[in-house]
C-alpha cells in the first residue's frame, strides 16, 4: 500500500487522531522551508495563526457600534454594556472592557477589525457554518477540504509521498485542540499534525507516557502506543525546536486558567525554535451563549462571554509580547474567526441565538491596525430574526491574506476558491511582499542548505555590485560584497555561513538597478 494510501485510511479509522505515549495526536503533515527550496511553489519563512471560536462569537458584544446606542439598548437591553464602560477603539466604534489588552495592541499597532464579515445565504448550524468557514466553500456547495489545506497541497503536491525526510524534516501545519480543524485538510490527507492539547505537547516533549492498567487490555494497549509512536513521524523536530526556544513574556496566566494562551505559548515556542510549519490553529471554545451571556444580577461587563473575551484579548496580548521578545514578531500574523455571529436582539435567558455576520480580528506586528468597514446599521426596533448583514465575505479576508503575506497569485486564489473575492488590507502595506521588477540574471545559489559555505552565481553586467546576507527579520548579518566591481559575466562568490545559527535566511545581490534575492538555509 502506498503511503499516501495508507494514511488516508487511518485518517479515516482514527478520524485524523492516533495515540501517541498515551495522548491524541495525528501524524499527518510536514515540510519547512528546506522542502521550499526544493519543491514548494513559495520560499516563505510567514507564519499563519488561525484562532477558532466555537460556538458563534457575539460580534455586537465584543466590538460596539456606539454611534447606534439607542437602537443596541432597544435590542438587547437586558445585555448592553453601559456606554462609558466601553473602550474606543475609533469615535464610532468600540470594544468590551475585558478586552482592554486588545485595546493597546490596536493603539501600538498590532491589531486590527474587519467589520460584519459572513457570507451569502448564512446557514445556522454549528456544523454546516463549520465547514462553510474552515472550508472556504460557499454555502450552498459542500467541499471536504480546508482553505488552508488546498494552499499548502498546492505549495506541496507530492505530499505525504516523501515526507519527512532529512533535509524536510518539519509539519506543514500544527492544529492544536481537542478537535482536529478542518482547515488544513487536504485532498487526500490532513495536511497538518494535530496536537489534542497543552499536556499532550509537554508529554512529547519529555517523552512521558499515562499509565496502563495492569490487565490483558492494558498490555495490549501498550503495544498499540509503542507501535504508534515508531510511526509518530515529527517528535524529534518538535522536541529539537521546542529546545531550541524558551517562551519569554511574564503575561501569560498560569497554565490551566486560559486555554488559548496555553496554546499560543507552544506556538510562540516552535516559532522561535526554527520550526518552519506556515499555519497553526489554535481554538477557544464556549461561545454558544443562548442563557447566562451576562450574569443575572451585577453588571453586563462581567459573565460568560466577558470571560471568554478577556481570554482571547490577554492571550493574544501575551503572545505578541512573547514573540516580540523571542525576535519574530514580524514572521507571524494571526487572525479569528467564528462559524457565525449571534441575533441582534437579545433572547429572554439573558443570551443570545444564532446569528448571521460579525467582526473578527487581525492580529500581529505586521497586521493593518484599522477598523474595516463602517459599524453595521441596526434597526431601530430589532425583531427575534434580524442579524447583522454582512458587509464582507470570509474570503475577502482569507485571499488577502493568502496574497499579501503568503505571495499567493490572483490565478492561484481563484483556483483554491472557485472566484475572487474583494481585496482587504488586513495587513501592513510596508509588511507586503515584493517581487523585483528587473532581476538579476542567473542567481542561484549552492549547495543550499549550507553548513560551512555556500556560492553564489549570477549574471554580472560590470556595475557596482552589492551581495548581503539577512535574517528573517531583514537583519543584515553579513556583508559579503560592498559595492565594488566583479567584471563581466558570470560570477562564483563565496559566501561564509559557517558560525551563523541554523536556519533561513535572506542573500540579496544587487547592480546597479537590479536586484534579486533567496532564501539560503543554514543546516546544523
Amino acid at each position: 500500500m502506498k503511503r499516501r494510501d495508507f494514511l488516508h485510511t487511518t485518517t479515516a479509522a482514527t478520524t485524523g487522531v492516533a495515540l501517541l505515549s498515551g495522548f491524541p495526536i495525528g501524524a499527518y503533515g510536514y515540510s519547512p522551508e528546506l522542502a521550499a527550496l526544493t519543491n514548494a511553489a513559495t520560499v516563505t519563512d510567514k507564519v499563519l495563526v488561525i484562532v477558532q471560536l466555537q460556538g458563534g462569537n457575539d460580534g455586537l458584544n465584543m466590538i460596539i457600534p456606539v454611534d447606534q446606542y439607542a437602537a443596541l439598548m432597544v435590542a438587547r437591553p437586558s445585555l448592553a454594556l453601559p456606554q462609558n464602560q466601553v473602550l474606543p477603539l475609533t469615535a464610532a466604534t468600540g470594544i468590551h472592557p475585558a478586552m482592554a489588552t486588545a485595546q493597546q495592541l490596536f493603539k501600538n499597532g498590532q491589531l486590527g477589525v474587519v467589520q460584519s464579515v459572513g457570507y451569502p445565504n448564512p446557514n445556522f448550524s454549528h456544523f454546516r457554518a463549520t465547514d462553510i468557514w474552515t472550508s472556504g466553500s460557499s454555502s450552498d456547495v459542500v467541499w471536504t477540504t480546508g482553505w488552508g489545506g488546498r494552499y499548502l497541497d498546492g505549495e506541496f503536491p507530492d505530499y505525504p509521498t516523501g515526507y519527512p525526510s532529512a533535509q524536510n524534516p518539519d509539519p506543514l501545519a500544527v492544529s492544536i485542540g481537542s478537535v482536529v480543524s478542518n482547515c488544513v485538510q487536504g485532498p487526500a490527507v490532513n495536511m497538518g499534525m494535530a496536537i489534542a492539547s497543552t499536556t499532550s505537547f509537554y508529554q512529547l516533549l519529555s517523552g512521558g507516557t499515562d499509565a496502563v492498567p495492569p490487565t490483558s487490555a492494558g498490555h495490549e494497549l501498550a503495544f498499540i502506543r509503542e507501535v504508534v509512536s515508531q510511526t509518530q513521524l515529527y517528535t524529534t523536530t518538535i522536541q529539537a525546536a521546542a529546545a531550541k526556544a524558551k517562551n519569554l513574556s511574564p503575561l501569560y496566566p498560569a497554565t490551566g486558567q486560559n486555554t488559548l494562551a496555553d496554546q499560543l505559548k507552544i506556538v510562540a515556542q516552535l516559532v522561535a525554535g526554527g520550526l518552519s510549519t506556515r499555519i497553526y490553529v489554535c481554538q477557544l471554545g464556549g461561545f454558544d451563549l443562548h442563557s447566562l451571556q451576562v450574569p443575572a444580577t451585577g453588571s453586563t461587563t462581567t459573565g460568560a462571554h466577558a470571560t471568554l473575551l478577556g481570554k482571547l484579548a490577554d492571550g493574544i496580548n501575551a503572545f505578541q509580547d512573547d514573540l516580540r521578545r523571542l525576535g519574530v514578531q514580524d514572521r507571524v500574523i494571526g487572525m479569528t474567526f467564528s462559524e457565525f455571529g449571534r441575533r441582534i436582539k437579545a433572547n429572554s435567558g439573558l443570551g443570545t441565538d444564532h446569528g448571521a455576520a460579525a467582526p473578527l480580528i487581525v492580529f500581529g506586528s505586521q497586521a493593518n491596525p484599522i477598523v474595516y468597514g463602517p459599524n453595521p446599521q441596526l434597526p431601530a426596533n430589532a425583531g427575534v430574526n434580524d442579524n447583522v448583514p454582512m458587509q464582507v465575505d470570509f474570503r475577502s479576508v482569507y485571499t488577502s491574506i493568502l496574497k499579501d503575506w503568503f505571495q499567493v497569485t490572483p490565478a492561484t486564489l481563484n483556483q483554491l476558491f472557485g472566484q475572487s473575492f474583494p481585496y482587504v488590507p488586513v495587513i501592513k502595506s510596508n509588511a507586503l511582499a515584493t517581487v523585483s521588477a528587473n532581476p538579476v540574471a542567473g542567481f542561484s545559489v549552492y549547495p543550499n542548505p549550507a553548513v560551512d559555505q555556500a556560492t553564489v552565481v549570477f549574471e554580472s553586467q560590470g556595475e557596482p555590485v552589492q551581495l548581503v546576507v539577512l535574517d528573517g527579520l531583514g537583519r543584515e548579518v553579513s556583508r559579503v560584497v560592498d559595492g565594488r566591481t566583479l567584471g563581466l559575466g558570470p560570477q562564483h562568490v563565496p559566501v561564509v555561513v559557517r558560525g551563523l545559527v541554523p536556519g533561513a535566511y535572506h542573500c540579496v545581490v544587487r547592480e546597479g538597478s537590479r536586484s534579486s534575492s533567496l532564501v539560503l538555509v543554514v543546516a546544523e
